[in-house]
């Protein structure tokens, strides 16, 4: 299967109490596969993916591949704080039927540029699926750099990164190195446009959980070049992408997904959208709805 277009990074419906909500997970995987969505990640951050226990985590991959049914491919987060328990939990997805895994540098260890070489080579070599690399140094504390990324584009087992960073001179750097079998992805929804006009593959995104139909459309202008209608569709989701970072990933999508009728909360110590924030989220509820209408019917060509 292919990594490209637009992948959403999946959050985990709850109850209000906390459980997994089943039902709803199935409802949204729906969802997405009805809104053209091109590729699912179960478990990243987005997912709550550190809240979630191993049978959880388990389940919720294997009910979206059955769900998909081979329709899109399912990466699963697999990034974990060392190299040994990254390879466990890639085989673990694995054994779930995910066909890739995203590992995010691990977090808080500070590894430096050659340890990360070593690590995503191991997990490569390991864990038992192709692997996305993924960088969000503002959540990990760990910046992989194009150099380094460039001593790992020929592992036959490394297949793409996901770069968060916004810089759109870290996407140039990147690009330089997008070849067949190595993708490159943006992971920062605001700049994905951008990025996609220069040669981005596509993105994985936080929005199209709650605007699949939306994202999918951002995706096609901007990645058949079509500048204008591409700059003038990003522009009437700026508000949406300055939502999304209000309070911290994945709280404010969920306030949206919770409006929708996508599962009730959040695990600790993660808490709700802070209540100051709730009647703008109302309002961008109402509104991605006419969003999502409008860009079912809008044609592509300029």
């Amino acid at each position: 299967m292919s990594l490209s277009g637009c992948i959403t990074a999946l959050a985990t419906p709850f109850s209000g109490s906390g459980a997994l909500d089943l039902d709803a997970w199935h409802d949204l995987l729906k969802q997405q596969l009805r809104g053209g969505i091109q590729g699912l990640v179960v478990a990243g951050s987005t997912g709550e993916a550190a809240a979630l226990s191993d049978d959880e985590y388990r389940g919720l991959i294997g009910e979206a591949v059955r769900c998909v049914g081979g329709a899109v491919p399912v990466l699963a987060g697999t990034g974990q704080m060392n190299t040994a328990k990254t390879i466990e939990q890639t085989r673990l997805a694995a054994s779930a039927g995910a066909q890739f895994a995203l590992v995010v540098t691990p977090p808080y260890v500070r590894a430096t540029q050659a340890g990360l070489i070593a690590h995503f080579r191991a997990v490569a070599d390991e864990g038992g699926l192709p692997v996305v690399l993924y960088n969000v140094p503002v959540r990990t504390g760990c910046d992989l750099l194009p150099d380094t990324v460039a001593a790992l584009v020929d592992h036959p087992g490394i297949v793409g990164i996901k770069e968060a960073r916004s810089e759109p001179e870290r996407m140039t750097a990147l690009l330089a190195l997008r070849r067949d079998g190595f993708a490159v992805l943006s992971g920062d929804d605001g700049t994905a446009s951008r990025a996609m006009l220069l040669g981005a593959d596509g993105m994985i995104s936080v929005g199209s959980n709650a605007m699949p139909v939306a994202f999918r459309r951002l995706c096609d202008l901007s990645r058949t070049g079509k500048a204008a209608l591409a700059t003038e569709w990003d522009a009437q989701l700026a508000e949406f992408y300055t939502f999304f970072g209000i309070e911290p990933n994945p709280i404010p999508v969920k306030a949206l997904l919770q409006r929708l009728g996508f599962g009730q909360g959040l695990r600790l110590p993660l808490l709700p959208l802070s209540q100051v924030h709730a009647e703008l989220a109302d309002r961008l509820a109402a509104q991605l709805a006419i969003l999502e209408e409008q860009s079912s019917r809008e044609p592509l060509a300029a």
